[in-house]
């Protein structure tokens, strides 16, 4: 009996030892958890304190070039700091007539411009014009668009890029040929070449159009920029290929109705609904689809939105002279002396 007690004593002296190292255990890392977090927390105060007194100094040295410059525009800091103080307001003077010499044009009047959401959303009674344009054929899904086309007697319009091949001139001619309108959408469609410069934007659009009139006989006289008119990529102020295209009598279109089939994100039925839901909020609809040879979806879902559309009472037409015109950038508001 003796025994048993002895051995119930030592294990109940285990169970405290045992207790007594875990809260020991918990009581270090508590405690070491808070100095760590104090340290970080010191670290980081001390960061903010040396932050803000580099942003103080340089508060200060702006104000000072500021106080320097007779010339208020920061595109030319650039020059300030690099020009003591006695010459900075001359060479800020300087760059900014040479920056207005260089994109200074003589304004002419644009052959079209844009109208206006508010005067294009549709009211009850108004017939909804669509105008279905594809972008960046030809390919095989430009044939097949077109056959779905021909079958419900609908013409459209395609803004093509620039192809050599015997297949996509017989594709150019085909879409002349059926009364469908022959756009023009950059020859090589790729950003980087036709906004490099302004050069290469003025070579990519002749090359364009006088392929297209070498092989159909027609000169285009539309166009869609690649990325739209307001697009953020091109190195070329896209005022200046605006004034560009309206000097050349050619009309650009924008859109204000996508299908979404860019990105390949939504079903034949989501584009439908996607084309549909937006026609019915306006009198004239730009839809921004693609004949690339990837979008075979749009190619299998054409028919069913031309279907869709006529359920609507919807006018199908080809992009033309009466169109009235969808543009992000209206054409004469680059047409201002510089």
């Amino acid at each position: 009996m003796q025994e048993k007690d002895s051995d119930a004593v030592r294990d109940q002296l285990k169970r405290r030892k045992r207790i007594a190292r875990i809260k020991s255990t918990l009581i270090f890392m508590i405690v070491g958890w808070i100095v760590l977090s104090m340290v970080l927390i010191g670290c980081l105060f001390a960061r903010v304190i040396a932050l803000e007194r580099r942003v103080g100094k340089l508060a200060k040295a702006q104000s000072a070039g500021d106080a320097a410059s007779d010339a208020p525009d920061r595109a030319d800091m650039t020059e300030q700091n690099e020009s003591v103080a006695a010459g900075q307001a001359e060479n800020d003077t300087e760059g900014d007539n040479a920056a207005n010499e260089l994109f200074a044009w003589e304004p002419v009047v644009p052959p079209a411009v844009g109208i206006s959401e508010e005067e294009n959303l549709a009211e009850e009674g108004d017939v909804h014009r669509v105008y279905l344009t594809f972008d960046d054929g030809p390919s095989e899904v430009t044939i097949s668009v077109l056959d779905t086309l021909k079958q419900y007697g609908v013409k459209a319009t395609f803004f093509v890029t620039g192809s050599e091949s015997e297949e996509s001139k017989a594709i150019y001619k085909r879409i002349v040929e059926e009364g469908h309108t022959l756009g023009m959408h950059s020859y090589s469609n790729k950003y980087s070449q036709l906004y490099q410069s302004e050069e290469s934007f003025e070579q990519d659009f002749h090359a364009l159009r006088d392929y297209l009139f070498e092989v159909t006989g027609v000169e285009s006289r539309y166009y869609r920029f690649p990325g739209g008119s307001s697009n953020q990529i091109s190195n070329v102020p896209m005022e200046y290929c605006i004034h560009y295209l309206n000097e050349n009598n050619v009309v650009y279109y924008d859109w204000n109705v996508s299908a979404g089939d860019a990105a390949a994100a939504y079903t034949p039925e989501e584009m439908i609904a996607n084309v549909t839901e937006d026609v019915a909020r306006y009198k004239t609809s730009v839809v921004l689809l693609h004949d690339s040879a990837d979008k075979t979806a749009t190619a299998e879902m054409t028919g069913p939105l031309i279907e869709a559309l006529f359920a609507m009472n919807a006018q199908i037409l080809p992009i033309d002279e009466q169109s009235d015109v969808i543009q992000y950038v209206k054409s004469d508001s680059v047409e201002v002396q510089k």
